[in-house]
């Protein structure tokens, strides 16, 4: 007889991947084509603007981009990227922000050391994000 494993069993790449998957399907029963594409796009971005200019300025244009104040609709969808990373780098490093749900606030206020787990484990979890979201269709084709 086998054992259930449970969630401590698994290793991080596996829970990673779980988290990654489970966003994947929130976005596509809660949103249109449209912005499931949108999602998928600012997804994939996302690794080559983190190493480019930063997580911080990253996570900064993913809010700014989801409350833009020259679009004429509030982008949820876009500001789920967003709060699917703080999801999970909140799960698994200890936050230095006051407030605790706010992957940005701690990038700002934390450590270099803070910022640099943050940016891999970010860049991590983006892999599966971004795989998932392609083999679900969340994607454009290129």
């Amino acid at each position: 007889m086998t054992q259930a494993k449970t969630k401590s069993d698994h290793t991080v790449d596996q829970r990673r991947a779980a988290h990654a998957w489970e966003a994947i399907q929130r976005v596509k029963s809660d949103y249109d084509d449209r912005d499931r594409k949108e999602y998928g796009g600012h997804a994939k971005k996302l690794p080559i603007r983190i190493i480019s200019a930063g997580l911080g300025q990253a996570l900064a244009f993913l809010l700014a981009k989801a409350n833009s104040p020259t679009s004429s609709d509030h982008k949820p969808h876009v500001k789920q990227v967003h709060d699917e990373l703080t999801d999970w780098v909140v799960k698994r490093r200890p936050m230095t922000a006051s407030d605790p749900d706010s992957l940005l606030q701690s990038v700002i206020n934390g450590d270099s050391d803070f910022l640099r787990q943050a940016t891999d484990e970010v860049l991590a979890y983006l892999q599966w994000l971004n795989r998932f979201a392609e083999a679900e269709g969340l994607t454009d084709e290129e």
